[in-house]
C-alpha cells in the first residue's frame, strides 16, 4: 500500500470514529457511551479509536467542537440584536446550517463535568464575546449568561424534552417571542 493510500486510509478510519461517536454522544450522551460502542458503530477494534483519539475524553473532546458562527451584530441595527440571535442560533438546530453536536453537547453537558466544561468554553470564547460588544462591557458578561440561560432553556424544550407547544411552533414563532427577550437582555440600559 502506498503511503498516500495508508493516510486516506487512515483519513478514513478517523472520519468514521468521529461519526460513530457523535451519534452516539447525541444518541445515549457521554456516560452511557463506551469507545467499544464507538468502534463498533465505525466498523472497527476498540483499539484503534485509543489509537487515533487517545482516550473517550479526547473522542468527545473532538466530537463537539464546532463553531457557533455567530453573526456579528455590529452589522445589524441594534433593535434587530435579539431577533438576529434568534434566528441564527434556530438555524444551528434545523435546516441547512443544523450542527448535530449541540445536541450531544447538552444532553452530556447535564451530567458530565467535561462536557459542561466544553459548555463553558464555547459560551466563554464565542458567545460572551459577540453579547459583549452589542452591549458594552458594562454587565457585559452577566448580559450574556442571561442571552445563554434563554437560548439553552428554548434548545432543551424545543431539542431535547420536545415539549409540543414549541415543538409545534414555527421557527419564526420562537424568533418572535424570544427575540424582544434576547433585545432586552442585550440593549436595555440598567
Amino acid at each position: 500500500m502506498t503511503e498516500k493510500a495508508k493516510i486516506n486510509k487512515g483519513e478514513a478510519t478517523q472520519a468514521a470514529i468521529l461519526n460513530a461517536a457523535r451519534d452516539l454522544f447525541a444518541l445515549r450522551g457521554f456516560d452511557r457511551t463506551t469507545v467499544r460502542d464507538v468502534a463498533s458503530r465505525a466498523g472497527i477494534d476498540p483499539a484503534m479509536v485509543i489509537r487515533y483519539f487517545g482516550s473517550k475524553d479526547e473522542l468527545f473532546a473532538l466530537a463537539v467542537v464546532f463553531d457557533l458562527k455567530l453573526p456579528d451584530l455590529s452589522d445589524v441595527p441594534r433593535e434587530r440584536f435579539g431577533e438576529t440571535l434568534a434566528r441564527h442560533y434556530l438555524g444551528l438546530w434545523e435546516g441547512e446550517t443544523r450542527n448535530h453536536g449541540l445536541p450531544l453537547l447538552i444532553r452530556s453537558a447535564a451530567s458530565n463535568e467535561f462536557a459542561a466544561a466544553k459548555m463553558r468554553e464555547m459560551f466563554t470564547k464565542q458567545v460572551m464575546p459577540v453579547v459583549m460588544r452589542a452591549a458594552g462591557k458594562k454587565k457585559g458578561a452577566e448580559r450574556a449568561g442571561l442571552v445563554a440561560s434563554q437560548l439553552l432553556g428554548m434548545a432543551l424544550c424545543r431539542y431535547i424534552i420536545k415539549l409540543p407547544p414549541i415543538v409545534g411552533m414555527s421557527q419564526d414563532q420562537v424568533a418572535k417571542y424570544i427575540g424582544p427577550t434576547l433585545q432586552r437582555y442585550i440593549s436595555d440600559p440598567d
